[in-house]
């Protein structure tokens, strides 16, 4: 990055010359760029470069009315970048993403939810203080790969495993579980491992994700140095975590650099997560090329390969299950978006039709 854009007050935030030259026609028509820090209720806080302020910034409100859209896709969210008209206080336009994590919604409508945008890594926290579940943390992985964000697994509570032998073997299980993923374990209490994780997510714009009770607040303030997010105990009757953040907020790192905190995540349906769910199991799909019929269904066809490595214990069948069970999940959710799809693209023919009717009619009208 060039000096420029190093000294830029926005660039501890992200700004730099991609999105410096998106923002190019916008700059033409006297707006300034910011970044949302938090959406609620219809409005949007945003970051600016402050004018009165040498190298500072400052926080705005944004009426964010003028880019409202009945799109899930391309509603506004945490960490998008804005053109903003100061006078009015009007957000006037998004600028593009490079990457957005998305999740389908719970609805029946088949809508897919974007919980952060323009974002580097993609941090899964998962407790300690409870089972380690791989089969979410697959799930977490394929939507992070897929979002175009380089995922980063944090085993969460470390502290609670006081046998190390047991903590490297839940280390171990991760790192298999997560292929090309680093993987951390980490203890917000006793600060083990946090200056490891705030070397990584040094300069980059994070987003922290995971369930009620995974310790995400605490880990925020742990990175953020200071106590940023509320922090509240976990219930005794079920061990569970109760929704401290509500809202996603972009928190500035001390070592440059954002944090995006989430909510807790009740559900994390797949969302058009095909290549997410391949690189995750990728060493699957790279035992199926080797299968001796394309097609293989890898159950009980002669020269498969990966049955051979799960015979062979180079492969777990956990593995394959929960493999084929994400496979299955984004095909159906694939057949229901294109369904919803394919209604709404009746609908607005038909509504066309009928204006194009009216029109008829109304020039017959004329020439009579």
């Amino acid at each position: 990055m060039s000096e420029q854009f190093t000294s830029h007050p926005l660039s501890r935030y992200g700004w730099d010359e991609g999105f410096a030259d998106a923002f190019t026609p916008y700059a033409a028509e006297g707006l300034v760029p910011g970044r949302i820090v938090r959406v609620d209720r219809g409005r949007c806080d945003l970051v600016v470069a402050d004018e009165t302020a040498d190298g500072g910034v400052r926080t705005v409100h944004g009426d964010v009315s003028l880019v409202t859209t009945g799109d899930p896709l391309r509603i506004m969210c945490t960490g998008d970048w804005a053109a903003v008209d100061l006078t009015t206080g009007q957000v006037r336009a998004l600028l593009p993403r490079r990457t957005a994590f998305v999740r389908s919604t719970s609805s029946q409508r088949s809508e897919g939810q974007v919980l952060a945008a323009n974002v580097d890594l993609a941090l899964i926290a998962v407790p300690l203080s409870a089972d380690l579940d791989l089969g979410r943390v697959e799930r977490f992985l394929a939507l992070a790969w897929e979002s175009g964000a380089e995922p980063v697994v944090v085993l969460t509570k470390a502290d609670l495993v006081t046998d190390p032998a047991v903590l490297g073997h839940l280390l171990a299980d991760t790192e298999t579980a997560a292929p090309g993923a680093q993987v951390f374990a980490v203890s917000a209490a006793t600060g083990d491992g946090v200056d490891v994780l705030t070397a990584v997510l040094a300069g980059s714009t994070s987003v922290l994700l995971g369930p009620s009770g995974a310790g995400k607040s605490t880990l925020a303030n742990a990175l953020v140095g200071t106590d940023v997010q509320d922090v509240q105990a976990i219930r005794d009757r079920d061990g569970k975590g109760r929704h401290t953040t509500t809202t996603r907020n972009l928190l500035p790192l001390p070592g440059g650099g954002v944090l995006i905190d989430t909510p807790g995540l009740r559900g994390v349906g797949l969302w058009d997560a095909e290549g997410g769910v391949s690189r995750t199991f990728s060493e699957i799909e790279a035992l199926a090329a080797d299968c001796r019929f394309h097609d293989c269904g890898h159950d009980s066809e002669p020269g498969c390969a990966v049955t051979a490595a799960i015979e062979d214990g180079t492969l777990s069948a956990r593995r394959l299950d929960n493999y084929r069970k994400l496979l299955r999940e984004n095909q159906r959710i694939a057949a229901r978006t294109d369904a919803r799809l394919r209604a709404e693209l009746r609908r607005e023919w038909k509504q066309r039709h009928a204006e194009g009717m009216r029109m008829v009619e109304l020039k017959r009208g004329r020439s009579r």
